[in-house]
């Protein structure tokens, strides 16, 4: 059984008709009758788990949500990117291109997570931070730790210490 349906309320995002979702079934903290946010086709989000796309935030193009992730606020996800697990997408964030966003990993503020970038474990990218390319942010132990070759990384405030 489906979790969510696309409801009659659209918006328009860069020449795409984006569709404000509405659960038909309880899960996790989501009941029967919410709205969520936007998405452009069902694919964008998994209807047999807990994922969920709240408030005004977008999900589009070959963009995917799944697993117990959420998306919130006025974050947007789209490109091929995906945000999985138990990860969290919020505030002002933008997670594009073919970038991934898993594990508890948060991404929030106005930060852009890009390219083929990946962050993940309980790392947090929040401010103005901006990670494209190939790089990687993955805590590991006290510390996120960022790797990548040719990658880019820009930062006010990219990660926190537990």
């Amino acid at each position: 059984m489906k979790k969510f349906e696309l409801t009659t309320e659209s918006i328009f995002v860069d020449g795409r008709k984006l569709y404000r979702i509405r659960a038909v079934k309880d899960f996790g903290d989501v009941k029967k009758g919410d709205l969520g946010g936007f998405v452009e086709t069902e694919d964008n989000l998994s209807q047999t788990d807990d994922a969920w796309v709240y408030g005004e935030a977008m999900v589009y193009g070959k963009a995917m949500v799944c697993g117990k992730a959420e998306v919130c606020g006025e974050a947007e996800v789209y490109g091929e990117a995906m945000v999985y697990g138990k990860a969290m997408v919020y505030g002002e964030a933008m997670v594009y291109g073919k970038a991934r966003v898993y594990g508890e990993a948060m991404v929030y503020g106005e930060a852009r997570v890009c390219g083929e970038a990946r962050v993940c474990g309980e790392a947090e990218v929040c401010g103005e931070a901006e990670v494209c390319g190939n790089a990687r942010i993955c805590e590991s132990n006290d510390y996120a730790t960022v790797t990548g070759f040719g990658s880019q990384l820009r930062t006010t405030t990219f990660f926190r210490q537990k």
